[in-house]
């Protein structure tokens, strides 16, 4: 029988499958880098995670199928610690070359394996019931030794202030850096802003659904269709680990990020205004005839489709000029040059404009401008 528990394990571990693909494909081009065996790594132990969690639970529903499911359940229940470990620590430490940002990190990395390991042999040891098993107690659990409980509590804090220490070593690691590592940067950043963005918004949704309808009553579909896709959403973080590293239009980063803030705040402007408009409507047709109307809806849509075009290029030229600043002065010098060019006859004039614009939009170090005339000569202007 499927039970809900089974179809949401079944969904978080989608995601996870792009882990060993991204890894054997970065592994089998860089060898030499890291990286790709940690994906491979991560991808490996969350799948034994998964295939043990369903054998212990298969084992409890059907006594005597399998042999000893609560052992295995309490020898594995650590593996979630490098699976996240690896994820959150040493692949944020080492990325995107597989090397630590310099020898003042090698001491987090020390720490952070001696906690893993720390925290796995107390989780083991630990007494009490084990989770996701309805109660049933460790069998390893040393019942006299109550205080491997709140030293569970301690390595807990010290594991998550090491994630916090590896990402900060890398915003340290992009304000150091230039060129090609900032964008390979930019791509896990991304990647990770996003996750965490809509993980938060449908937290948030999830939190104001059950406060409008109650403790009781089914989760609502759109709901869990929202809650699905930010399920998949995170195998975008494997696949921008591996454009980085692989350094596959590695400098695509800057046009994602511009259509991500436009096409992102365009969408939250036009179902603000939809549902403002919706509502509104909908007063006001209650105000006049008693009862509402699909009106308001097919006024609305109408609306929306009027105002995106309009709300587009608003919208993607605030973007340019609070954002990409230099470019968006570029393209204006651009503009303001190419119709200054259609009147423009008188050639030393034009040749000094062409080498300011060069200057202003490009910003070399020199700037030369040669003609060559009919007689073969020829004249420079710098």
């Amino acid at each position: 029988m499927v039970t809900s528990r089974s179809i949401i394990d079944l969904l978080v571990s989608v995601p996870f499958l792009a882990f060993p693909v991204v890894g054997a494909l970065i592994a089998s081009r860089r060898p030499h880098n890291a990286i790709g065996w940690i994906c491979l790594a991560v991808g490996f132990l969350w799948m034994l995670l998964g295939l043990f969690d369903f054998y212990s639970v298969y084992g409890l529903a059907k006594p005597g199928s399998v042999p000893f499911p609560v052992v295995i359940y309490a020898l594995v229940e650590w593996l979630w610690l490098p699976t996240v470990g690896l994820l959150a620590i040493y692949l944020v430490l080492l990325f995107p070359d597989g090397r630590l940002p310099s020898r003042r990190w090698r001491p987090l990395a020390w720490l952070s394996g001696a906690v893993i390991v720390l925290l796995g042999v107390d989780s083991v040891l630990a007494p009490g019931p084990l989770t996701d098993l309805e109660g049933v107690r460790n069998p390893f659990g040393l019942e006299g030794a109550p205080w491997l409980v709140d030293a569970e509590i301690v390595l807990l804090l010290l594991f998550v202030a090491c994630i916090l220490a590896s990402a900060v070593s890398l915003i340290l690691r992009y304000r150091h850096s230039g060129g090609e590592v900032r964008q390979q940067i930019k791509w896990i950043a991304l990647a990770g802003l996003f996750v965490g963005l809509l993980l938060s918004t449908v937290l948030g949704l999830i939190i104001v659904s059950e406060v409008m309808r109650g403790s009781g009553g089914p989760t609502p579909l759109w709901l869990q269709g929202l809650l699905f896709v930010m399920l998949l959403s995170f195998a975008g973080v494997p696949v921008a680990i591996g454009v980085a590293v692989l350094k596959y239009r590695l400098y695509d980063i800057d046009v994602v990020i511009n259509r991500a803030l436009v096409y992102g705040s365009l969408t939250a402007t036009l179902v603000l205004v939809y549902v403002a408009s919706v509502a509104s409507l909908q007063a006001a047709l209650r105000a006049l005839t008693g009862q509402e109307s699909t009106l308001a809806i097919v006024a609305s849509t109408l609306a929306i489709a009027a105002l995106f075009s309009p709300l587009r290029r608003r919208v993607q030229s605030f973007v340019d000029r609070r954002f990409y600043r230099r470019k968006y002065d570029a393209v204006k010098t651009l503009a303001a040059f190419n119709a200054r060019l259609r009147d423009e006859t008188e050639l030393e004039t034009l040749s000094g404009e062409v080498v300011g614009v060069v200057k202003e939009t490009m910003q070399p170090a020199h700037v030369g401008l040669w003609l060559r005339e009919p007689q073969a000569r020829e004249r420079r202007f710098s």
